[in-house]
């Protein structure tokens, strides 16, 4: 097989090449802002609005304190992964996160399936933003493990 030799990237300086593939790669900083902006959202959103709001809506007016109490032990896991998603360095640590909130992504999805059936819509859509949120954050999730670089292509150094 023929090449031609004006596309030959061989006789190319190593400065030239490494230059394209850099503007090849995509840019991580605005992706990283983003879960970083989305996810404190959410956390805020599910520790202090939800309760609140689902009180207003709610006619049984459930108390507050006790809401904001049972979303802080129901969102442990998530305090204790706050640290590496708003870093947004390691793919190893972005990986177990995005396990993590595709959990929490169904707990919410059920919990606005179950409350589609009796609730009032005010009700409905406060529980549908809470959704709609952990899914914008699996998404920021997916797209920085995408742009991050390769976990298995690490060339490691031989031990002395």
């Amino acid at each position: 097989m023929a090449t031609n030799p004006s596309h030959d990237d061989s006789h190319k300086p190593t400065s030239q090449i490494s230059s394209q593939t850099t503007q090849l790669l995509k840019p991580i900083t605005p992706v990283r802002q983003r879960l970083m902006v989305t996810w404190l959202v959410w956390l805020v959103f599910r520790l202090l609005a939800l309760p609140v709001l689902i009180n207003i809506f709610n006619p049984s007016r459930p108390d507050i304190i006790g809401g904001i109490a049972w979303q802080a032990l129901w969102l442990v896991p998530a305090f204790v992964l706050t640290p590496s998603m708003l870093r947004g360095r390691s793919p190893y640590a972005l990986l177990i996160d995005s396990m993590f909130t595709l959990v929490y992504l169904g707990a919410s999805g059920v919990v606005l399936f179950t409350r589609a059936y009796g609730s009032s819509w005010a009700e409905i859509a406060v529980y549908f933003i809470d959704f709609v949120l952990l899914f914008a954050i699996n998404v920021w999730l997916f797209i920085l493990l995408k742009r991050l670089p390769s976990m298995n292509n690490v060339v490691k150094q031989p031990r002395s």
